[in-house]
């Protein structure tokens, strides 16, 4: 009589192939999990932080969005996951991205609409500094706040002010970071997805091209070309639906904004190298190694 078998974490084997380590396998989906949960993170932060402009550098007058310094993380994590787990689970990759950074733009939005409760502005202090012992002629100074969110109608000298609940100054500040305008959400949604699936295309587009070798062209011949795409499709809707600019205009400041990424693409050359390496050291598995979950754990 034959004996059942034994079931195991391992997936199953051919004929031909012997038993996975179990415990190598299962470092090879913590692995990719981990970076999975990190490309999601940076995404959502992304579409947190993203809101704030900042002086660009060697241009003060030129102002970039902060998503920038987080935004290429996510490509530089979805060439680490191309070259490892292959083109599906980066796709899934992508795809989980999204739907996340909806799940949370989803909830921002509820927690914006909810009635605020004055318990959640201090009494005393704060973001805002109290006006009114100031007198109704005070003025603020450019760079100055106050503590009371202060509603002026009219001009100078004469000008009615209107002291709003420190609590509505919460709100205020508080919408004033994660409100969405819903035509910039499009375009960068849009943008999103069909960047980052051009980018993984494209890698294994350039890997097959050059059978595996130079890291650094694909790494960069992905990224340059989805980059690019992201900037023009964000950009376009932003500029000429959002603020009807001027078509020149628009080209000017969008291949400025593309000059940027392309000078991070190039620093993050040497990352992809750093990742994948310590990656595959990790996994057990030699730099020139070809990464093969059916043979994980098995003797050189």
């Amino acid at each position: 009589m034959t004996e059942p078998s034994t079931a195991t974490n391992a997936p199953p084997q051919s004929a031909s192939r012997p038993a996975v380590d179990a415990r190598a396998y299962s470092r090879y989906e913590r692995i990719y999990l981990v970076l999975a949960a990190t490309f999601v993170t940076t995404l959502v932060l992304t579409n947190i932080i993203g809101i704030k402009l900042f002086r660009a550098p060697f241009n003060p007058e030129f102002a970039l969005t902060t998503g920038i310094i987080t935004y290429p993380i996510t490509f530089l994590i979805t060439d680490i996951v191309s070259e490892i787990w292959g083109k599906k689970r980066a796709n899934f990759m992508v795809f989980l991205g999204f739907f996340m950074s909806l799940l949370m733009l989803a909830i921002v939005q509820i927690a914006v609409h909810v009635s605020p409760h004055p318990y959640w502005a201090p009494g005393e202090g704060g973001f805002f500094a109290d006006l009114a012992s100031a007198g109704p002629g005070a003025t603020l100074d450019t760079g100055e706040t106050a503590h009371e969110l202060v509603r002026v109608t009219g001009g100078n000298p004469v000008a009615t002010r209107e002291t709003v609940a420190p609590v509505m100054a919460y709100q205020h500040a508080f919408d004033s970071v994660f409100a969405l305008n819903g035509l910039l959400l499009f375009g960068s949604m849009l943008a999103y997805l069909v960047a980052q699936l051009i980018d993984v295309r494209l890698y294994h587009f350039w890997k097959k091209l050059t059978k595996g070798r130079h890291l650094w062209l694909r790494n960069n011949g992905s990224t340059w070309v989805s980059q690019l795409v992201d900037t023009a499709i964000v950009n376009s809707i932003l500029f000429y639906l959002g603020f009807k600019m001027d078509f020149m205009v628009g080209v000017q400041i969008m291949v400025t904004i593309y000059l940027y990424k392309l000078v991070i693409a190039a620093i993050d050359t040497p990352l992809i190298y750093l990742g994948v390496y310590i990656t595959k050291r990790l996994l057990g598995v030699q730099w020139a190694d070809e990464v093969d979950p059916d043979r994980l754990g098995e003797p050189a």
